[in-house]
């Protein structure tokens, strides 16, 4: 029995705009895309950028400039914290962190979401968590 690839489509245009097979973010028809991990603009809380969440999609700002190089920093910020899920290494709950197999407690505090890291509450989101370093610095 044969083996057959599919047709070789190359380069093509549509309506004057020259395109390839493999398209991804703009160029697919979204804003921002990752292949297997949507990418999803929208209003988040004031000076949060991105999210990277459980279901595995990815919130982005809606304020961030489209194909922007902030708009691809968070996203490559916030891709290596959805990694990080996938494999185990990070997970998150509404009452704790978990990350490299340690757990941090997580409550509201004076209406801030805050962490508990080696006995001191930090807001979420601050700098200084072991899981934002290694996003941040890509050591993994």
């Amino acid at each position: 029995m044969a083996f057959k690839l599919g047709k070789n489509r190359g380069n093509y245009a549509v309506g004057g705009e020259i395109r390839t097979k493999m398209r991804f973010g703009q160029e697919a028809g979204g804003d921002a895309s990752i292949p297997g991990t949507p990418v999803i603009r929208k209003n988040l809380e004031e000076g949060v950028l991105g999210e990277a969440n459980m279901d595995g999609t990815i919130y982005i700002s809606d304020k961030l400039v489209p194909d922007s190089l902030e708009e691809r920093q968070v996203i490559n910020h916030e891709m290596r914290h959805a990694t990080d899920m996938r494999v185990g290494k990070l997970e998150y709950g509404d009452d704790y962190i978990k990350y490299n197999g340690d757990t941090f407690a997580r409550e509201v505090i004076n209406g801030k979401d805050m962490i508990n890291i080696h006995g001191e509450w930090k807001e979420a989101g601050d700098h200084g968590f072991p899981w934002e370093d290694d996003a941040n610095n890509g050591n993994k």
